[in-house]
């Protein structure tokens, strides 16, 4: 016969309590249940584990070996109880996000800001990255989901789901006041000096394929790791900015840079949440992601 682990709870319960009735009021059963489970354990484990005294039961010395090593178990096993507990009320767990610098402060901040107010016991951990290497660190397993910006290249169970427009622009300072006004075709704009992101992101691929369409391959005055940097050097009158327009948003409110009118302009495309559809994802994670979406 197999010995169950519900005979062990039964053991480790009449160890602590000191009796069989204390055990069966801890345990929810009745007394004969605790009765017949010690029975069935010592038979199969050929000891006696307990005696009977005037004050209750007491371990023998194969007993409290045994003690010692179920104690441990069934003590970590109602630990493990307790969290999981805590993770459905959402009281902890662990939620692991991968994020642009653009995904991350236009779109993700005011949702992680609200979701952390509500649920500070769980903990979040995000990756600021680009958006292929966040697309490789969910093929990878590393995070639950991530925020990136189309256009996301498909792979096998990837779920895509666009939650906020963007729009790609090209800002200019003082410096380009000749240009105010004007409509530029994208072979006039590759006469320009451009300030863009540099090849490993999603959004100067975009670019890329945006002008390579018509005609046009880029060849930057300065390629840069990060959007606000390429506002500020446009705003420095070091050339036009390839950028997100949330980026340039202050700049071009206070009038140090404006915006070219190009024609065709880039497509708008999405701020997109990602993950692997095939894999469960964590309570926290779900609740995330339903509130983002």
């Amino acid at each position: 016969m197999a010995i169950s682990l519900e005979w062990y709870r039964v053991f480790y319960q009449i160890a602590r309590q000191g009796s069989v009735s204390r055990a069966a009021q801890a345990l929810y059963i009745t007394q004969s249940a605790v009765s017949q489970c010690l029975r069935l354990l010592e038979q199969e484990l050929g000891v006696i584990l307990f005696v009977r005294t005037p004050r209750g039961m007491r371990l023998t010395p194969e007993g409290e070996e045994l003690y010692r090593f179920v104690a441990r178990g069934v003590e970590s096993i109602a630990q493990g109880e307790k969290y999981l507990r805590q993770v459905r009320g959402l009281e902890s767990g662990s939620i692991r996000i991968g994020a642009s610098d653009m995904t991350l402060e236009f779109f993700l901040l005011e949702h992680l800001e609200a979701f952390h107010n509500r649920y500070p016991g769980v903990h979040i951990s995000v990756t600021n990255v680009s958006t292929p290497e966040t697309l490789r660190l969910l093929h990878d397993g590393a995070i639950d989901f991530g925020a990136v910006s189309s256009p996301v290249n498909g792979q096998a169970g990837l779920v895509v789901r666009p939650v906020s427009e963007i729009q790609d622009v090209f800002v200019a300072g003082s410096r380009f006041d000749d240009l105010r006004g004007r409509v530029l075709s994208p072979p006039q704009l590759a006469g320009l000096p451009i300030v863009c992101l540099e090849q490993n992101t999603s959004t100067r691929r975009y670019i890329d394929a945006f002008l390579s369409e018509h005609g046009v391959h880029l060849q930057p005055a300065f390629e840069l790791a990060t959007s606000p940097l390429i506002a500020q050097f446009a705003a420095r009158g070091m050339g036009v900015g390839s950028l997100v327009r949330n980026f340039a948003l202050p700049l071009l409110r206070d009038g140090r840079l404006f915006e070219l009118a190009l024609s065709p302009s880039p497509p708008p495309r999405n701020i997109c949440l990602v993950y692997d559809g095939r894999l469960p994802l964590s309570t926290a994670a779900s609740r995330l992601l339903e509130q983002m979406v």
